[in-house]
């Protein structure tokens, strides 16, 4: 059984989020009418996909660069912190690099943007030895539903719409 997060652990993580925000878009544009607020700007949150789905185009195409220190280190961290935890951590810093609030030249490529998480995790770390596959650990920092939290936005509204598909 595999214990370390290896490089193809991190392409199917990006590739994931990848899917998962396509999708997203799928359901929200399947909604009815009534299933948001006045406030919803569509345009907005369509942008607001695109950029991820870029930045995360461009993390897939240097996955291969990452170094082997950054996976021992992704590995602790999956195997000592609360997947939701990390994968709340993941997002904030995905969002942060994708909507360029952070210089591009720090996050610009899947070595450097991961870098970064390790930095954001280790400085909240609960360090609790969990006793799992570190893999499977990390494919629990995605959430297949609303992967980017856009329905817990209050100008949004929908969320109650995608109950149907809370299975994550």
């Amino acid at each position: 059984m595999q214990t370390d997060i290896m490089k193809d652990d991190i392409r199917d993580l990006f590739a994931g989020f990848v899917v998962a925000i396509e999708l997203d878009q799928l359901r929200v544009d399947a909604l009815p009418p009534e299933a948001f607020l006045d406030d919803y700007s569509d345009n907005t949150w369509r942008i607001w996909r695109r950029c991820h789905l870029e930045y995360l185009s461009l993390l897939l195409s240097t996955v291969d660069e990452i170094q082997p220190v950054t996976l021992e280190k992704l590995t602790w961290i999956a195997t000592n912190n609360d997947p939701k935890f990390v994968g709340e951590r993941l997002l904030d810093v995905l969002g942060a690099a994708s909507a360029d609030s952070v210089p591009r030249e720090d996050v610009a490529t899947a070595e450097l943007f991961l870098k970064m998480l390790i930095q954001d995790v280790s400085g909240r770390t609960e360090g609790r030895s969990i006793a799992q596959d570190a893999s499977t650990l990390m494919k629990r920092w995605l959430r297949d539903t609303d992967p980017l939290h856009i329905a817990r936005d209050p100008e949004c509204g929908y969320g109650p719409y995608l109950g149907g598909y809370a299975a994550s």
